[in-house]
């Protein structure tokens, strides 16, 4: 779609996208603030949803690759996981052209404040590995792929769920959590993004300033996600879950 945007309105939004990346890096949530700058601008709202997943994915992209290069994630082992994720969130892209998704928008906030809890009530959670509760084969067959769906079909809080999903049930840390939840969104964000891309309702022009200001924010969450842990993971995952949950609320 064209849409013509300003210089001045390029560079508001690239830094936006350069915040939004960094929080997302952390705990997800960067949606937040590049959903409502994008519809602020003008953008129509199928249109805004397209150019935010393509500028996500640069975000989530950059991320992963830290991550990885950083040893934190193992991607001989984690490919089912991906495999699952991917599948899922193609079923949920092509499904929200068949389910109305507005009865997702009552139930999860109630979500996501369950997860800003668990995080509150349970100090010593994440901080280091815990026993699992589950086999790698059912979170790959049935929560990776439930939350990948999620991803496609409505999208708000995955990152946090990713994250939250596997302290809870497999017992990582929430860096080791944090780093594997991006690999699996940017999964989730690529087959959506197929799917707006097929259907023409990407702005380029403003995809592209964005994704530059999310490569570097991203980066930059990466790293801090690394270096400082639990104790950076732990307060933005708490805030932007609470927040997701007030918008969805609020506004819907």
């Amino acid at each position: 779609m064209d849409f013509i945007a300003g210089p001045e309105i390029l560079a508001l939004l690239f830094a936006v996208a350069l915040v939004a990346g960094c929080i997302d890096a952390i705990a997800g949530g960067g949606g937040l603030l590049t959903v409502p700058a994008l519809l602020a601008v003008g953008v129509p709202p199928a249109e805004a949803l397209a150019t935010n997943k393509l500028q996500g994915s640069f975000g989530t992209l950059i991320a992963s690759i830290t991550f990885i290069r950083r040893g934190e994630i193992d991607l001989r082992r984690f490919w089912p996981f991906i495999a699952a994720t991917f599948l899922g969130a193609v079923i949920g892209t092509i499904g929200v052209r068949l389910i109305d998704a507005s009865a997702l928008a009552e139930v999860i906030p109630a979500l996501l404040i369950g997860v800003a809890l668990y995080v509150l009530l349970s100090p010593r959670a994440g901080d280091i590995e815990a026993h699992r509760r589950v086999s790698d084969a059912f979170f790959i067959a049935v929560v990776a792929s439930a939350i990948g769906a999620y991803d496609g079909f409505f999208g708000p809080g995955t990152g946090s769920f990713f994250a939250i999903a596997f302290v809870a049930l497999l017992g990582y840390s929430l860096r080791r959590a944090t780093a594997h939840a991006k690999v699996l969104n940017f999964t989730s964000n690529i087959a959506s993004l197929a799917v707006f891309i097929g259907g023409g309702h990407v702005v380029w022009v403003i995809g592209g300033a964005m994704a530059l200001g999310q490569l570097i924010g991203a980066r930059v969450g990466a790293h801090l996600v690394i270096n400082v842990g639990a104790r950076i993971v732990r307060p933005i995952l708490v805030v932007m879950s609470l927040g997701l949950a007030f918008k969805l609320l609020i506004w819907g």
